[in-house]
């Protein structure tokens, strides 16, 4: 029995297209997986890179109230425990005063509604007033933490007037990638930091 030598062996149509529909469901299925890694990937270096921004800008809070002095917002009666201690979305105090040169430099830290709402709903911002002979010769501003939820300092005062304590309330969420979470199930979590310092005793250490 001979056989044709024009006949050729091949796939049918209906094996091709089984054969397309296995390959198209494993790349889809691929394609998948890679999404959820980067998501996940994104999500856990936002929430990291922020924890250690925060913590680096809490750090420099706590170490300007510990060296500062004259500090506000100052209650008008110490005595009185529904102003004192004194809740406020700003601090304040004197950084450098240097009264034989005339020279005094005044910090504030406060709260802000941020002007774009991917930054917001606040920020944290730095602001430095320089004066000489009281009268303001410099004045520098920016801004340390966007994205903030929330930002509150509590001064606890003893008379005299004298700071005993300030608390530092950051509530933090993670925005560093502004599209990471978009058709992501994963929800950036918030961070809170709260930390409590006291300033340093200027008379005691002299």
């Amino acid at each position: 029995m001979r056989t044709n030598p024009s006949a050729r062996g091949g796939f049918s149509l209906v094996e091709m297209l089984i054969a397309l529909t296995i390959t198209s469901t494993l790349f889809t299925a691929t394609l998948v997986a890679l999404d959820a890694a980067f998501k996940g990937y994104k999500h856990t270096t936002e929430g990291a890179s922020t924890h250690v921004v925060s913590r680096i800008v809490m750090t420099r809070i706590m170490t300007m109230v510990r060296t500062g002095t004259d500090f506000g917002p100052y209650p008008a009666d110490p005595l009185d425990a529904a102003q004192n201690p004194v809740e406020s979305d700003f601090i304040e105090f004197v950084a450098i005063d240097d009264p034989e040169n005339g020279f005094q430099r005044i910090v504030r830290v406060e709260r802000r509604e941020a002007d774009d709402a991917a930054r917001g709903p606040y920020e944290l911002w730095y602001i430095q007033t320089d004066y000489e002979d009281e009268v303001e010769s410099d004045r520098q501003e920016l801004p340390l933490l966007t994205n903030l939820d929330d930002a509150r300092f509590t001064l606890t005062y003893d008379v005299g007037p004298r700071l005993l304590e300030a608390t530092i309330d950051l509530t933090v969420r993670p925005n560093d990638v502004q599209d990471a979470n978009v058709g992501s199930s994963l929800e950036a979590p918030v961070i809170r930091f709260v930390s409590t310092v006291a300033p340093r005793k200027l008379d005691e250490v002299e």
